[in-house]
């Protein structure tokens, strides 16, 4: 593999990275429910991906690769994390004590309140990690189910099947959601008794 140049590394990572920052961002959030560690997890993400440019091939799907060193190096600051005591933030209990304060809701919202409203990132922040990344990847970042296999590494039908039950858990967190503010009732059960 023939070593990348300073100027083609920085054209390739300028055409090819930094115009996904946004997504990266949003899928990073989704992950951390925290907006300074999203931050930093993207840029964490951006540096790793511009000292390993040298691996990248051109014909590489960009948005995959990038997405998938942020999945992995979430997962592994997420183990190193555990295995510390846990920190508490002044600042962070200062501020749910005041309800004068702006963001008391939770850093996570924002994503989604303009859209869809706060029961819908409140549902999304109940799911475990492996269903909100699916959902993250495949209904907010538009992400093919090949693009999903390649930046969770699990087969085809895996990413199927656990879409499908991502969907399903999430639908009976906002059934009652969806009847109280749209009318819409659940009927899956009115379809089995036919």
């Amino acid at each position: 593999m023939a070593k990348k140049s300073n100027n083609e590394k920085e054209r390739l990572f300028e055409e090819e990275f930094l115009p996904l920052t946004d997504a990266l961002f949003y899928f990073a959030y989704g992950m951390t429910n925290d907006r300074t560690d999203a931050e930093d997890l993207v840029q964490e993400t951006l540096i790793k991906a511009f000292r390993s440019l040298d691996r990248y091939k051109d014909e590489t799907n960009a948005r995959a690769w990038l997405f998938t060193i942020c999945r992995n190096f979430f997962i592994n600051d997420y183990r190193k994390k555990k295995r510390r005591p846990q920190r508490i933030e002044i600042e962070k209990v200062a501020y749910k004590e005041s309800d004068d304060k702006p963001g008391l809701r939770g850093d996570y919202n924002f994503i989604f309140e303009t859209e869809m409203g706060d029961e819908i990132s409140t549902a999304m922040a109940q799911l475990s990690e492996e269903h909100r990344f699916i959902i993250l990847l495949s209904d907010v970042g538009e992400f093919s189910y090949k693009e999903i296999t390649e930046i969770l590494e699990i087969p085809i039908g895996t990413v199927r099947g656990r879409l499908f039950r991502a969907r399903n858990l999430l639908k009976d967190l906002l059934i009652e959601y969806a009847a109280k503010k749209y009318g819409i009732q659940d009927k899956r059960n009115e379809n089995r008794k036919k």
